[in-house]
C-alpha cells in the first residue's frame, strides 16, 4: 500500500479534506429514515457520485460513507450481520472514486451507546465492536482511519485500539466540540490533544457540533498544546430548524474564509463536516490555496467534458503543422531558444530564420528558464510566427501567474496564433534582484486541465467561452527523474488531463529512454526526445550537478574530459 498519506502527515504542508456525505445524500433525495450506510451495498453509484463531486472540488483525501456502519447502530436496521460487508464496500467506493488521485480515510463514528463508566458496555466490548468495523474497512483498501465526532474520550480511546489491533495505519482522532469549547463530557480541548497525542495518533483534530467560529478558537487552544499534526472539520455554522428540516446558513465563502484561518491557526488538514458539501470544499480549496506553500492539482478527466452544443473541438490535425505531423506519426524536430533579455528581437529572429532554412519544424521557447526575466514566451511566438513564418512550440509555466492570469494569457495567445504550448510548473525562484516569489497557484496538470477545458470552448468553472481554442497541448517528462515511481503517476495524471504529446529532458542514455518508453508505451502519446550537443566539459558538468531533472552519466561525463584534454574544438566534437 502507498505511504503517500503518511508522506502528506510529515511534508508539513496543507492537505484538504472532503466534506459532509449525508448532506449531500439528503439533497439528492435520501430520505432520512433510511441506513445511509446501506447505500454502499444498494445504491453505490450514488455514493460513488458524492466522492466523486469532491475529488473534483479539490479534495485531496475522501472519508468512505461508514460513519455509523458499526454493528450497534447497524442493528437499528437488522444490518449488524452485514457490518465487515457494509464497510468493505464503502471503502472500495471511495478508492474507486480516488483512481490514485486522493488518499482514502475509513471514517469510523461512536457506536451510539455509552460505554464504561457511563453505561453498561465495557471498553473491551467496545474495541470488539469497532474492530469488526475496521476490519471490513481494511479489506476495502482504505490508508488510514478518521475517527471522528467523538464526545467520550474513553470511547475514542477504545476506536483507537481497535485499528491499532489490526493495523499500524495512520489515525486522524478527531473529537467533537460543546458551545463552551469543550467536549460535550467536558474535557477540555488541551485535555484531548495531549491524551490523543499520547496514543502515538498521527493527527489530531476537531470536527461536527459547531462551525468554524467556535472551532477555530478551540483550534487556538489546542495548538499550544501539542506539536501533532491539527485537523478541522467543522459543519458550515449551527442548523436552524426551517419547517421540518435542519438547514446550514454558512456559505461557501464564509466557510472558506474560517478555513483560511484555521490554517493560519496551525490546522494542516481542513474540510467540513454537517452542513458542507462540494460547493464549500471548493471554496476553501481556493482561499487555503493562496496559503499552500505547494501548487494544487485539480484532476478532471477528459472523458467527464463536452463542449457546448454547437460547438466542435478542433482536430489535432487541423490545429497546427506541429499538431498536423504529430498526428499523423510524423517525425517532428524543433530547437530550443532563450527570449532576449531586453526588447529588441533581431538576434532570436536571425537564429530562428537559419533554423526555417533547414527545415525545423518548429521553435521551441523557454519562458523564464532558471527563473530569470526575459521576454515572455509568447509574445516572442508570435513575433517569430510572424516575421519568420515558423511555428513556436511555447514553453508556459505556472510559476509566475495565477490561474486566471494563465488563462488571461492563453486566450490572447491563441487570438494572436499561437497554436503550440509545453506547459510546466516551472523551476523554483532563486536570489536575484528580481522577486522571488513563486506562485504556482496550479502545476502543469492543472494547466493541462485548463488547457483542454479552453480547448473545449469551457473556462475552468464550466462555464462557455464560445469558440474552443485550438491549442496542441505538451506536458514535459522527465525518464531519469529521482523519483521514477511518482513521475510516471504525474505523467498518468497529465494525460488524463489531457496533453497529446510530451518533450523529454536532455537524453544522454538511450537505452533508459528506451526502457521509458516501454513504461509509458500504453498511452499511445507522440514522446518527442530532447537532445543537448554538449559544447565543453563545463556544460557537461555544469548540467550534471546544477541543473535539476538532467542526468548525465558519468561515461559522458568522462567521455568529454578526455576529449577536453585534446583541446576545446576536440571537446565540441565529442558533445
Amino acid at each position: 500500500m502507498s505511504d503517500r498519506l503518511r508522506e502528506w502527515i510529515e511534508d508539513g504542508l496543507i492537505h484538504l479534506l472532503d466534506g459532509a456525505m449525508g448532506t449531500v445524500l439528503y439533497s439528492r433525495g435520501v430520505f432520512v429514515n433510511v441506513c445511509y450506510d446501506e447505500l454502499n451495498l444498494t445504491e453505490a453509484d450514488l455514493v460513488l457520485g458524492v466522492h466523486a463531486d469532491y475529488l473534483r472540488a479539490g479534495a485531496e483525501i475522501l472519508e468512505t460513507n461508514s460513519f455509523g456502519a458499526n454493528p450497534v447502530k447497524l442493528s437499528a436496521f437488522g444490518l449488524d450481520g452485514e457490518t465487515e460487508a457494509i464497510n468493505q464496500a464503502a471503502a472500495r467506493l471511495a478508492v474507486r472514486a480516488a483512481r490514485d488521485r486522493a488518499c482514502v480515510l475509513g471514517a469510523v463514528g461512536p457506536l451510539g451507546i455509552r460505554i464504561e463508566p457511563w453505561g453498561p458496555t465495557s471498553r473491551a466490548e467496545a474495541v470488539q465492536l469497532f474492530g469488526r468495523q475496521v476490519s471490513g474497512l481494511l479489506e476495502g483498501g482504505v490508508e488510514g482511519f478518521s475517527l471522528e465526532t467523538f464526545g467520550d474520550l474513553d470511547e475514542l480511546r477504545a476506536a483507537y485500539e481497535a485499528v491499532r489491533g489490526e493495523s499500524d495505519l495512520p489515525v486522524f482522532a478527531q473529537m467533537s466540540l460543546a458551545d463552551e469549547g469543550s467536549t460535550t463530557y467536558g474535557t477540555a480541548v488541551e485535555t484531548v490533544a495531549a491524551e490523543i497525542a499520547s496514543w502515538g495518533a498521527e493527527v489530531v483534530g476537531l470536527n461536527c457540533s459547531v462551525g468554524p467560529s467556535a472551532m477555530l478558537e478551540a483550534i487556538e487552544r489546542m495548538a499550544q498544546t501539542t506539536d501533532r499534526p491539527l485537523s478541522a472539520q467543522p459543519n458550515a455554522g449551527l442548523p436552524r430548524d426551517v419547517g421540518d428540516r435542519k438547514i446550514y446558513l454558512a456559505s461557501p465563502e464564509y466557510m472558506a474564509r474560517y478555513g483560511r484561518r484555521l490554517v493560519s491557526a496551525g490546522v494542516r488538514f481542513v474540510g467540513g463536516c454537517c452542513g458542507t458539501t462540494p460547493e464549500h470544499i471548493r471554496a476553501i480549496s481556493e482561499y487555503v490555496g493562496r496559503e499552500r506553500p505547494r501548487p494544487i492539482t485539480v484532476y478532471v478527466s477528459r472523458d467527464e467534458l463536452a463542449a457546448e452544443a454547437g460547438e466542435r473541438p478542433v482536430p489535432l490535425a487541423e490545429r497546427s503543422a506541429w499538431g498536423r505531423k504529430l498526428a499523423e506519426g510524423g517525425f517532428v524536430t524543433s530547437a530550443e531558444l532563450v527570449p532576449p533579455k531586453g526588447w529588441k528581437p533581431g538576434r532570436l529572429l536571425e537564429r530562428c530564420r537559419a533554423l526555417h532554412a533547414v527545415g525545423v519544424d518548429a521553435v521551441n521557447l523557454l519562458d523564464g528558464p532558471r527563473s530569470l526575466s526575459r521576454m515572455g514566451s509568447i509574445p516572442s511566438g508570435i513575433i517569430i510566427q510572424r516575421e519568420v513564418g515558423l511555428e513556436a512550440v511555447v514553453h508556459y509555466t505556472c510559476r509566475d501567474r495565477n490561474m486566471l492570469g494563465m488563462m488571461s494569457d492563453l486566450l490572447g495567445a491563441a487570438a494572436a496564433g499561437i497554436r503550440n504550448l509545453l506547459l510546466v510548473t516551472g523551476d523554483p525562484p532563486r536570489a536575484g534582484p528580481y522577486d522571488r516569489t513563486g506562485v504556482f497557484d496550479i502545476d502543469s496538470i492543472g494547466l493541462t486541465n485548463l488547457a483542454y477545458r479552453l480547448n473545449h470552448g469551457l473556462d475552468p468553472g464550466g462555464g462557455s467561452i464560445g469558440e474552443p481554442t485550438p491549442f496542441v497541448i505538451g506536458v514535459a517528462v522527465n525518464p531519469w527523474a529521482i523519483d521514477p515511481e511518482e513521475e510516471l503517476r504525474r505523467f498518468y495524471w497529465k494525460v488524463d488531463a489531457g496533453a497529446e504529446y510530451a518533450i523529454t529532458q536532455p537524453v544522454f542514455d538511450p537505452d533508459h529512454l528506451l526502457r521509458f518508453l516501454g513504461d509509458v508505451e500504453r498511452y499511445d502519446l507522440p514522446i518527442v526526445a530532447g537532445i543537448w550537443p554538449l559544447p565543453s566539459l563545463r556544460n557537461a558538468e555544469f548540467l550534471a550537478h546544477e541543473v535539476p531533472g538532467v542526468s548525465v552519466p558519468d561515461g559522458v561525463l568522462d567521455r568529454m574530459r578526455r576529449a577536453e584534454d585534446r583541446g576545446e574544438g576536440a571537446a565540441r566534437r565529442e558533445g
